[in-house]
C-alpha cells in the first residue's frame, strides 16, 4: 500500500514549505487525507441544534414581516442561507493531513487552507441577489430597500471576511510533527472513528519536560486495520495493541 487518499482523482498537495526530515530514508508508507480532527458527535449535535433554531427563527421572522410575501420570503431566505454558511464553516471544518512512515518514525504534516469556496459563494450569491432585487424593484420599488438590507449586508460580510487578517489566520494552519517509533507506548484501533491512535511520551523542548500525549492517524474507511498492522512490527514488542474508543484531540501540538 503506497497511498491512501481522500479522492483518487485529486491527491492533496502538501504545502510548499514542507520539508520532510528523513528524506534520506525511503517512505515505507505515505498518504494524504482530509478529516475532521475533533469530536464530530458534539459538532454534529451542535449543527443540528443550531439549524433547528435558525429554521424556527427564520419562520418567525417571516411571519412578523408586514411586507409582500415575495419580499419577505427573499429576505428571510437570505438570512437563512447566510447564517447557515457561517454555521457549516464552524461545525464541519476539515484539516488536511499528509503522513510519511520511515524506519525512524512517523512524520505528519497538518494544514488547513482558507475555505475560498465560502467567499466565492458569498460573492456570487450577493451579485445574483442584487440583480434579482433590481428586477423585482420594477414591480415594487420596496425591493430597492431590500437590496440594501439583504444583498448589501451580504456584500459587507464578504468584504469583511475577504480583507480580515484575523479571519484568514483563524482558517489557516500549518504544523509539521515528527515522532520516533521508540516513543510510542500504546497502539489502538479506534472503534468509533476511522483512526489509529498512538500514545507516546517524549521530551518537549518548548515546554522543557517529558510529556505524554497521543496522535491520531486518520485513515480512509476499512483501512485502519491495515495501517495498525503495518505499524505494530515497528514498535517495541512490549507495546500494547488494543481496540478502544478514542478521543480526537483538537490539536496534536
Amino acid at each position: 500500500m503506497s497511498y491512501i487518499i481522500a479522492n483518487p482523482r485529486k491527491k492533496l498537495v502538501p504545502p510548499s514549505q514542507l520539508q520532510w526530515q528523513h528524506t534520506d530514508e525511503p517512505a515505507l508508507l505515505d498518504w494524504t487525507i482530509r478529516a475532521r480532527n475533533y469530536n464530530t458527535l458534539i459538532a454534529n449535535v451542535l449543527f443540528w441544534s443550531c439549524l433547528t433554531a435558525i429554521t424556527i427563527g427564520s419562520l418567525l421572522i417571516y411571519k412578523t414581516m408586514d411586507d409582500t410575501p415575495i419580499f419577505s420570503g427573499i429576505l428571510t431566505l437570505l438570512f437563512f442561507i447566510t447564517v447557515n454558511i457561517a454555521l457549516v464553516s464552524m461545525t464541519h471544518q476539515k484539516m488536511n493531513f499528509s503522513y510519511r512512515f520511515t524506519l525512524s518514525g512517523i512524520e505528519c504534516c497538518e494544514w488547513k487552507d482558507l475555505p475560498e469556496w465560502t467567499l466565492t459563494f458569498l460573492k456570487w450569491f450577493t451579485g445574483i441577489s442584487v440583480v434579482s432585487f433590481i428586477v423585482l424593484a420594477t414591480i415594487d420599488p420596496a425591493f430597492l430597500i431590500g437590496a440594501l438590507i439583504g444583498p448589501g449586508g451580504m456584500g459587507l460580510m464578504y468584504l469583511s471576511m475577504a480583507n480580515s487578517k484575523s479571519y484568514r489566520e483563524m482558517h489557516t494552519q500549518y504544523h509539521h510533527l515528527i515522532y520516533e517509533w521508540k516513543d510510542f507506548t500504546q497502539l489502538a484501533i479506534a472503534t468509533n472513528r476511522e483512526v489509529v491512535d498512538l500514545k507516546f511520551t517524549h521530551f518537549n523542548p518548548r515546554l522543557g519536560k517529558v510529556i505524554s500525549y497521543s496522535i491520531n492517524i486518520f485513515c480512509m474507511p476499512k483501512q485502519k486495520e491495515g495501517v495498525a498492522n503495518f505499524i505494530k512490527p515497528l514498535l517495541s514488542p512490549d507495546v500494547p495493541f488494543i481496540r478502544a474508543k478514542v478521543n480526537v484531540p483538537m490539536s496534536t501540538v
